[in-house]
């Protein structure tokens, strides 16, 4: 029998794998929630496919996410970025994801890791929602994160960011997730 899947998962064996393994799973681990910040913040304008099929390029070439390393990018490996066909090549993402990186690593020395930050917002608690694309929460993320300096961080984006590091439940309630 086939498992009964959020529908915008379809048949794609990359977005199937994402939605099982990844989409809606609590995530503290301070890597991961930059990479997905990044990758949210280059999908602004593109489907979320596009962004998973370069997911590994965009690892190689964002040194693996390592905040640091990004936070410390310099104008020769910006022009290394707009030339790197595997990823997005949007001039303003990639200085935004360098620009984000020192946003993040100053949050986490006020905080002492971007994942309380992040998760104080609701204090821990996973948010059930139903299938919106801002919230009041996302908003209030979004006007924060600006304040600290970050870009590209509009609150559809951090909506999806939310959902992706499972700080809101999204799945539908006929999927085996929900």
């Amino acid at each position: 029998m086939t498992k009964q899947r959020c529908s915008w998962a379809g048949s794609d064996e990359i977005y199937i794998r994402y939605h099982d393994e990844e989409w809606g799973v609590p995530t503290h681990d301070d890597r991961e929630l930059f990479e997905m910040l990044v990758l949210e913040s280059f999908q602004a304008g593109l489907s979320w496919i596009t962004i998973l099929k370069k997911r590994e390029n965009f690892q190689k070439a964002f040194d693996g996410f390592d905040v640091v390393k990004v936070a410390s990018y310099d104008d020769d490996k910006v022009e290394e970025l707009r030339l790197n066909e595997g990823i997005i090549r949007h001039k303003g993402k990639i200085t935004s994801a360098i620009n984000n990186a020192k946003v993040f690593i100053e949050i986490q020395k006020e905080f002492g890791s971007f994942d309380k930050y992040i998760w104080s917002f609701t204090n821990g608690e996973i948010i059930k929602a139903e299938f919106l694309t801002e919230s009041d929460l996302s908003k209030t993320i979004s006007k924060d994160l600006k304040k600290r300096g970050m870009k590209f961080v509009g609150p559809t984006i951090i909506y999806s960011y939310l959902e992706s590091i499972g700080v809101i439940d999204n799945h539908q309630k006929d999927c085996f997730k929900y």
